[in-house]
């Protein structure tokens, strides 16, 4: 495996704007490419010290005429295009060590951290690829082992850090399911979270309840008419799952609660008047629902912000489910 690069195979184009930063989870234009039948290239930042802009396990990907997440605040990003330009050509993994032990004195970053990336070929028809895309597919958390040339995709009981040993090389990065967001709703604030949602990297499901045929104008948006249960039972309530219930209807969102605060969603929220909070409480009780169940429920819903509006309801809400996976994942 070498650390020094002669010249670029082919060319990879990045944009002025790195909008490619954008995509955190690298797997969805992953797969796509490997379906089209295009080769890929994987970046996977596996050692760091010192502190660094993104956490040990942070990936990006490549094919031949662009490139999917970031590595750094834009200290490296070019300079891991070209080296992935030359493994897509030559298939030949590459370590890539930034920082002051790093072979390139001009590529520093600006924090003074030091971070080392493996970058891996991925042809189309990879096994480990094949699997890591139906577990992801089916929600079920995997586990990532590669030494640059051979690979292995597991499913995983359990998801650590992301790790690696010299010795002989190979790292292990676990992958947990999509998070999802599921909404149930239909007023400004309930779009505004769908909206975000998806721009977030969620799953994002809009419920609406016997609404219109057709959906919201949201690119990426899964949008369902059935009644709160059956929707709930449809989707899938596992534990990358979050709930914000904004109907505005008391039956609505009674039978929302009654279903997703007793499942393994990680993330129950209730859009409504604090003073009403008790009646609902105590109708959950009356239908019975656990105290233990009750408890998980977040109400008033998001971080408290102190805005109404729809787009500041939405960003305390996505904070909030945000601030509570950071949390759990810690």
């Amino acid at each position: 495996m070498t650390e020094t690069v002669a010249g670029p195979a082919t060319e990879i184009a990045l944009p002025n704007w790195p909008d490619f930063g954008l995509i955190d989870d690298v797997r969805c234009p992953l797969f796509a490419a490997l379906d089209r039948g295009e080769t890929a290239a994987l970046a996977t930042l596996f050692r760091l010290e010192g502190g660094g802009p993104r956490p040990v396990g942070t990936q990006m990907a490549f094919t031949a005429k662009a490139a999917y997440g970031f590595l750094s605040g834009g200290c490296i990003e070019a300079d891991v295009t070209l080296h992935a330009a030359q493994v897509l050509g030559d298939g030949v993994p590459k370590r890539l060590v930034y920082g002051p032990s790093g072979p390139w004195p001009d590529i520093r970053l600006l924090c003074g951290a030091e971070i080392e990336v493996l970058v891996e070929r991925i042809l189309p028809g990879d096994p480990a690829a094949r699997q890591l895309g139906a577990l992801s597919l089916a929600r079920k958390p995997a586990q990532w082992i590669s030494n640059g040339t051979a690979r292995l995709c597991l499913p995983a009981q359990h998801l650590g850090q992301t790790v690696w040993q010299d010795r002989p090389f190979e790292i292990m990065r676990p992958y947990a399911p999509q998070p999802r967001l599921i909404i149930i709703g239909s007023d400004p604030a309930a779009l505004a979270m769908a909206r975000l949602g998806v721009q977030s990297g969620f799953e994002t499901w809009l419920n609406r309840p016997k609404g219109p045929q057709a959906p919201p104008p949201i690119e990426g948006l899964n949008y369902i008419r059935s009644d709160p249960q059956a929707a709930l039972a449809e989707i899938g309530l596992d534990a990358w799952t979050s709930v914000a219930i904004a109907s505005h209807d008391m039956e609505i969102d009674h039978a929302a609660l009654m279903a997703a605060l007793g499942s393994e969603a990680a993330y129950v929220g209730l859009l409504g008047a604090r003073r009403r909070l008790s009646e609902r409480i105590e109708a959950l009780k009356a239908d019975g629902l656990a105290f233990e169940h009750i408890a998980r429920l977040q109400a008033p819903i998001g971080l408290d912000l102190g805005g109404k509006a729809p787009w500041e309801v939405a960003i305390s809400v996505i904070g909030q489910i945000i601030q509570r996976r950071q949390k759990r994942d810690s």
